[in-house]
């Protein structure tokens, strides 16, 4: 099964607000929560690592385990990890 992705997971979108961006491809504005489209390039966030874990008892939080710190680094699923060095796709 292929899993969908929403505009605001592509590196492509730029948001504008909470419920549109401009796409950097096509210049015309797009929803967050639109289908992907052909030329989908994957935003590389926190839940598309396999460092992740998330809290099932926490909503829309979860933590870095590949943080060296004690307590593990709070990281919510849309964070954008383009400049993590740990970050390792799932």
């Amino acid at each position: 099964m292929t899993t969908k992705f929403n505009h605001r997971d592509c590196r492509n979108f730029a948001p504008v607000d909470v419920a549109k961006g401009i796409c950097h491809l096509s210049k015309e504005f797009v929803q967050a929560d639109g289908e992907q489209c052909d030329k989908f390039t994957l935003m590389p966030k926190c839940k598309h690592c396999k460092s992740f874990k998330a809290d099932a008892t926490t909503i829309e939080m979860g933590t870095c385990e590949s943080s060296m710190h004690e307590p593990k680094f709070f990281a919510y699923p849309d964070m954008v990890s383009v400049t993590c060095e740990m970050f390792v796709k799932n």
